[in-house]
């Protein structure tokens, strides 16, 4: 079988990079070139895009990929409602993957952050993420992520209790408030902590990221399990599950 060409869009960031490295080790995959947003359209033998660039970029990548009629992985986050709708909405047409963080790992957390949220339901929830200096965007789209299955575990809407850090008299913690602390600084790859406080005891969920390629792997594994898919919108869950 001929191995599949993927054009990356931000193919000359962090990701990218790290994603071309990865391309080099594998056989059933081979990198097809840079996509640019301001490009017209992809080549007629790009089978799959992945894009790691910015909210713009994503969103002309994923017009460019339904023209084309091929799959769509992203990893970009800081997504508007209304360009996440398009996402969504472009499922209908081509096989759209979504994730903020393709770490097997965090997949796995994330799993874990529900049963715990669910189960100890009388425990306060407190996330923590820290992120090298360069990232723009906070809390990262994984804290959020993981933020959604705590609050969904316990059917709240994130939005409705999330508590964007603290600072002065901010009285009384509410039962259901779940807190973020965001820290930027470094070369930290990505960090990851879901505290559980009940009374007299206290759950820590972590995970730690010690090389950018883990993120690459991930979304070269999803890549490969996408191309098999019907058109949808998925996420990394379900590659793994």
């Amino acid at each position: 079988m001929d191995a599949l060409n993927i054009a990356i869009c931000g193919a000359e960031g962090r990701m990218g990079t790290s994603l071309q490295s990865e391309l080099e080790a594998r056989t059933d995959l081979q990198f097809a070139g840079g996509f640019y947003r301001d490009s017209d359209a992809l080549d007629d033998s790009v089978d799959l895009v992945i894009d790691f660039s910015s909210p713009v970029g994503c969103m002309s990548a994923l017009q460019a990929a339904l023209q084309a009629e091929v799959p769509f992985v992203t990893g970009t986050t800081g997504l508007s409602d209304g360009q996440d709708r398009q996402l969504r909405d472009a499922g209908s047409s081509i096989p759209v993957l979504l994730a903020s963080n393709f770490s097997v790992g965090i997949n796995l957390l994330t799993g874990l952050v529900e049963q715990a949220a669910e189960a100890a339901d009388d425990f306060d929830i407190e996330i923590f993420e820290a992120h090298h200096r360069k990232k723009v965007d906070a809390p990262s789209g994984t804290a959020l992520s993981l933020g959604e299955a705590a609050a969904g575990a316990r059917d709240l809407e994130l939005e409705e209790v999330a508590q964007w850090g603290r600072k002065g008299d901010v009285g009384v913690r509410d039962d259901e408030t779940i807190g973020f602390q965001v820290v930027r600084g470094g070369s930290i790859v990505g960090e990851h902590t879901v505290m559980l406080c009940g009374d007299d005891e206290r759950l820590e969920l972590t995970h730690r990221a010690e090389d950018r390629s883990i993120f690459a792997k991930g979304a070269l594994r999803a890549s490969a399990w996408l191309v098999e898919q019907p058109p949808g919108f998925y996420d990394m869950r379900d590659v793994l599950f």
